[in-house]
């Protein structure tokens, strides 16, 4: 690791809490020097201190830092199995769930799961959380506004009951939105939410590295209650899952012990 990209990441670890060593040295080097580049700033150094002086370059460098790719019902084959098998378990012995979406990005994720609950377990009271690092991705999840493209996967019942078409966007209603609790929160960083029964957080393990993500899933087995779901992504199968005491229930699921 060079001495000015060192530098830099301390820096930038002290003004935003980031800490850019737990990412994977590689990709995360290339995602900033291409943007630094592209705002035509020659190393390190300068490219700083520019994000001191401008709330703009800043923001635009805190959006690159975080994947934001989203949509409802991503993987619809994994929505289904928590349909049809997780809520289930989960509810067998109680009513009341509590829900924490880590990672939210835009909310397409925890908007899924409270739409889910609303249509098909009516009688399942959640409090659901949804976290990200990113304030500027979870303004707009709290807007709760989407092109036509994130519903993709979408039933017409779901696009029909909860959102409102309007201007070539779908607005979803304030009956989903107001299920939803978004929350600033650095996985690497910040104190867990505790007692979740589902835990979800997708396709964005893949970007740190393993020392930061042996201690994050370590920390979401804290967090789980007694038979408590993690829900991951598809790139991110746990090899070694009794580790962090977590058992294979469903491809992508894993139940703690």
């Amino acid at each position: 690791m060079s001495q000015d990209y060192i530098q830099f990441i301390s820096r930038i670890n002290r003004k935003l809490g980031i800490d850019l060593s737990l990412y994977k040295e590689a990709q995360m080097k290339r995602r900033i020097t291409s943007l630094r580049n592209k705002r035509g700033y020659q190393d390190f150094v300068t490219y700083y201190r520019a994000l001191e002086e401008s709330e703009t370059l800043l923001e635009e460098f805190t959006k690159r830092l975080t994947i934001n790719v989203s949509e409802f019902y991503r993987n619809p084959k994994r929505w289904n199995a928590l349909e049809k098998d997780i809520i289930p378990l989960l509810t067998k012995k109680k009513n009341k769930l509590t829900v924490w979406s880590a990672a939210c990005s835009t909310g397409e994720e925890p908007y899924s799961i409270a739409m889910l609950l609303t249509e098909l377990f009516p009688e399942v009271q959640a409090t659901i959380i949804a976290t990200d690092i990113d304030e500027f991705v979870l303004k707009q999840a709290k807007q709760g506004v989407y092109p036509e493209q994130s519903l993709k996967n979408l039933s017409t019942n779901f696009k029909d009951k909860f959102f409102t078409y309007k201007n070539k966007l779908y607005h979803i209603n304030n009956s989903v939105k107001n299920q939803v609790t978004f929350k600033k929160h650095n996985l690497l960083a910040d104190t867990y939410p505790e007692n979740v029964d589902l835990l979800i957080c997708r396709n964005v393990l893949i970007y740190f590295t393993d020392q930061a993500k042996d201690n994050i899933y370590q920390k979401f087995s804290s967090s789980l209650n007694e038979q408590g779901i993690l829900f991951v992504g598809s790139t991110e199968q746990i090899f070694n899952s009794e580790r962090y005491n977590l058992k294979l229930v469903d491809t992508f699921f894993y139940q703690k012990n």
